[in-house]
This record gives structure tokens, sequence and C-alpha cells, in this order.
């Protein structure tokens, strides 16, 4: 049949359709937030037991996300050019079994940490799988993403003190909520006419494309904000703030970019340009907490 996946040439083959089925490569975005947040949290590098299995709890609950979210979409991904060839990639039962397996590791990985985070476990489930189904009744389906990405760093922080004890990681969330949800509709200006013929909601097919990057520009500008209350809350140094003045033109450069009307460069905007700025934050957390302890 036409949808069905092409045979696997080997096991390193098939591990490389799972990466681009889950967009494995677009960890970036999420996980430095999580790291971002750990790091603050244990005031440097916690235990390397505690890292460990954050980093395990980040990559399963990603991974059993874009799962569900390809299984959702599955017959939706079909119709669309932009989105065919995914179906192609894995089998329909793979991409079952590689949701139930990613949910139980995570699930798992919260246990190795601390009580509150396996007891939350189920909600931060419930979280990131229903952002997926969210398009079918609400235009603000990039919001819950937002939400799904920004319960992240306040997960990290749990993972170290095991407890809520601050309204910093709050910070760091709705920053990362901000930028997402700014990001999403970027990204989500590429599918506008396909969400309109198929009766999706979403906030470009509403509301239209130069709304859409509006409300883009303006939570990009909360997120900055975000970011800059987290440093301040955070006590961090100078080298936090030289990243945190680097990520405002690319900030800029991405809502150009949005703006050209160029597919390539809405692609780079998303991928590219994000991946840069999670990767600064990170990088001027790790450099103020070294050079100031």
């Amino acid at each position: 049949m036409k949808n069905d996946p092409l045979p696997c040439t080997g096991a390193w083959d098939f591990l490389r359709r799972i990466g681009r089925f889950v967009r494995f490569s677009h960890t970036v975005f999420a996980l430095p937030f999580a790291l971002t947040s750990m790091l603050v949290a244990a005031n440097g590098l916690p235990s390397w037991n505690i890292l460990f299995w954050i980093l395990i709890c980040m990559v399963s609950a990603r991974t059993a996300a874009m799962a569900f979210n390809r299984i959702a979409d599955w017959e939706l991904d079909k119709l669309n050019p932009r989105t065919a060839d995914r179906s192609k990639l894995i089998s329909l039962i793979t991409a079952r079994t590689l949701l139930g397996i990613s949910s139980v590791v995570f699930v798992l990985a919260t246990s190795q940490l601390n009580a509150l985070c396996l007891v939350l476990a189920p909600l931060a489930i419930a979280i990131i799988f229903f952002y997926s189904i969210t398009k079918r009744f609400t235009s603000y389906s990039h919001l819950f993403l937002g939400i799904a990405l920004g319960v992240a760093p306040i997960g990290a922080w749990l993972a170290v003190r095991g407890t809520f004890d601050s309204f910093t990681p709050f910070v760091l969330a709705f920053g990362t909520l901000c930028w997402v949800f700014g990001f999403d509709l970027v990204y989500s200006t590429l599918d506008a006419d396909f969400d309109k013929k198929m009766g999706l909601y979403s906030f470009p097919s509403r509301y239209g494309i130069p709304a859409a990057l509006k409300l883009s520009l303006f939570l990009h500008a909360g997120a900055a904000a975000a970011f800059g209350c987290f440093g301040i809350l955070s006590r961090l140094g100078w080298p936090y703030w030289c990243a945190w003045v680097a990520i405002l033109p690319l900030l800029f450069v991405e809502q150009q970019w949005a703006r050209s009307g160029d597919p390539g460069k809405t692609n780079k905007a998303f991928f590219e340009v994000n991946a840069a700025v999670s990767i600064l934050l990170l990088s001027g957390v790790i450099c103020s907490l070294w050079w100031f302890r």
C-alpha cells in the first residue's frame, strides 16, 4: 500500500527512522530549559544519579508525547503534503509500542528521583498528551504545547529539591511557555491552508497569518522579559546576562524570517534560531554558576 512503512535495512536504519518519527533532534528545545532549572536548583551540578534520571525522564517523556501526537494525527498527516512521509517511517503498531515503552520508562525514571516526582508523573503525562488533541476544538493548541514544554523546568527543579520551595522555576516555565507558544505560531503558518481545509483549529487558520505573527512577537517579548526575571531571581552573574542580550536579536531575526513568506526561512526560524536560543540560555547559566562559585 502507498502508506505502508518502507522496509528497514538494519537496526541502525530502524533507530534512525524512530528518531525522525519523533523528531529526536528537537529535544534541543525543551532539554536545555530543564537542565537550566536543574543547575540553578542545585546551585551547580547535582549528583550524577539525579542528572542521569532527569535526562531519562526528559527523553522518555518527549518520546512518549511525540509518539502520541503522531498516532493521534496518523490519518491527518497522510493527507498533508508536508507530513505525508511520517507514516512511512514506522508502522502504527511500532508507534504504539514506542508510546507504551517510553511512558513506562518515564514513570520508572521518576520513581528513581523522589516521591513527589513519582506522584506527579501521571499528571505530567496527561499534560504532554493533551496538546495533541487540542487542535480538534481550540485555536489555542499552541498555548497547550507551551504548557507541555513549560512543565520541564518545574519537573527538573522538583527532581533536585523534592518540593515546591521557590517561585523561580515557575518564572522560567512561564518564559518557556511564551517562547514555545510564540514559535509554534510561526511554524503553524506553514499549515494554515491545510488546517482550514480540514476544519482543524489553529490560530493562523482562524485569525490569519498576520494576526498569528503579531501574537508571536508579543509572546516572544514576554519570554525575553521572563528570562530576565529568572536571571534576577536566580542571582545569576554577567555571563547569563551576556547570553540574555544575545538572545534578543535572535528572537528578532526569527520574527523577520517568519514574515518573509519563505517556507525555507520559516523552517530555519523554527529550528536553527530556537535551538540557538535554548542553548545560549543554558550556556549562560553554566558559565555564570561556574564563574561565581
